[in-house]
């Protein structure tokens, strides 16, 4: 005999509770708006207008901002800082702040024009290293946000042209940078390992196995490529057709020698590339995203590199590298804070613009909404913000660098509202 089958009582489907949201999904203007005044009031304290040279500190034009203020910190500010600067206005992009951000980049083409290179910082003893070059895309934020004359255009991208060729595509003293195949490294005049390494911006980082100057950077790399194609941008504007190709076609053999160079296709992830010995390093960074900002990546190339996020995603945002340094645990061993467990404010700013880019909208509102809850909960536990966060355990220190800890800073203020006003004021589209 065939027993019937039984009736399935399927109403227990009803009866599951939903699970709640994370924390970082339920982020409400409500919840941001008391750090979001916190730092619209904080950028007076960060303003600095230094006119004329005294001891180290250059004289600039202009009030610029610095990364912190902190009263009766041994770590003080006073000095603008090339990098800094522009992920600093980021957040300022605005008619209220429109005199500070074109003061500051006023100052940064002003170092140039003094000094044949923009420094790392304004100080005298810091003129032998630059620092990550933005200077073309700042240009073009700023021509996009206030929409001065063509004329102020022409001038102020001949200055980063300028930038380009004698500092980044140098050959010899002082700037000898561009050393293998068309690609660049990170450099110092006295020829120092550590300091070429602090060039970098991250200072410092298991990346280079402390020889930056063996290196082919895929950030920097990435940024000359997109310096190529702002000045092509720029050309077009200008109706200078012939030269705006030439700058195409530059770009064009960068993004070829660097797909060959730094591409993994079995880890979907850029690297480094040590010309030296003639390979790929091995640390997997958030450097590997520079390409998907600056548009080079190409649409396969930026579905692994979206597919490979889930080597650098915690809970509080995204980690600097994909796994602990071994040195962490070699007592002396030199610190480096550009790595796991550690998350930075200008990276998840690189990293969620290059999502955009592509269309990966939903992964950058995850990610920018995990960073937002991490610096919100700082915030709202201590009152201030870091320079850097411990995105693995987010209630947990970040990991120490070679220089003390800084609060109350710049960038992480200025991404932070960038988030707000992208995630958090629109709403999400249904």
């Amino acid at each position: 005999m065939v027993l019937p089958k039984p009736k399935l009582n399927l109403s227990f489907k009803n009866k599951i509770p939903l699970l709640p949201k994370p924390g970082y999904e339920r982020l409400s203007a409500a919840d941001v708006e008391p750090a979001r005044r916190y730092i619209a009031k904080y950028w007076p304290r960060l303003t600095r207008f230094h006119p004329k040279d005294k001891d180290s500190l250059i004289g600039l034009p202009k009030p610029y901002l610095v990364p912190a203020h902190e009263l009766d910190h041994e770590f003080d500010f006073n000095e603008l800082y090339y990098w800094d600067s522009y992920f600093m206005a980021q957040g300022l992009l605005d008619d209220s702040h429109k005199e500070l951000v074109t003061g500051i980049l006023d100052d940064l083409l002003n170092l140039f024009e003094r000094f044949g290179i923009v420094p790392n910082a304004s100080r005298t003893y810091m003129t032998s290293r630059s620092n990550p070059p933005l200077l073309s895309s700042f240009i073009l934020d700023v021509y996009k946000a206030y929409k001065p004359e063509k004329d102020w255009l022409k001038q102020a991208i001949k200055v980063a042209q300028q930038e380009y060729k004698t500092v980044w595509m140098g050959t010899q003293k002082p700037n000898a940078r561009q050393v293998y195949e068309g690609l660049s490294r990170y450099y110092d005049l006295n020829y120092l390992q550590d300091i070429a390494e602090a060039e970098s911006g991250w200072d410092y980082t298991p990346r280079f196995s402390h020889k930056a100057l063996d290196f082919l950077p895929v950030d920097l790399n990435s940024l000359l490529y997109k310096y190529e194609k702002d000045f092509a941008y720029v050309d077009k504007l200008l109706d200078r057709q012939k030269t705006a190709h030439e700058w195409d076609r530059a770009a064009h053999q960068r993004q070829i020698t660097m797909n060959r160079l730094m591409w993994s296709d079995l880890r979907g992830l850029y690297y480094d590339y040590n010309y030296v010995k003639e390979k790929r390093g091995s640390v997997s960074s958030l450097a590997a995203y520079y390409p998907m900002w600056a548009g080079l990546a190409s649409q396969k190339q930026a579905e692994r590199l979206v597919n490979s996020l889930k080597k650098f995603e915690n809970k509080g945002g995204l980690a600097t590298t994909d796994a602990p340094q071994v040195e962490r645990l070699i007592p002396g061993a030199f610190p480096t804070q550009w790595a796991y467990p550690n998350g930075w404010a200008p990276l998840h700013f690189i990293v969620i613009k290059g999502l955009q880019n592509y269309g990966y909208n939903d992964d950058a509102r995850r990610i920018a909404l995990k960073w937002l809850k991490t610096n919100l909960d700082w915030f709202n536990k201590h009152g201030v913000f870091l320079e850097k966060y411990n995105v693995v355990q987010p209630g947990k220190p970040p990991a120490k660098g070679v220089y003390p800890s800084q609060t109350g800073f710049g960038w992480t203020n200025s991404v932070f509202e960038v988030f707000c006003r992208e995630f958090i004021d629109i709403p999400t589209p249904h």
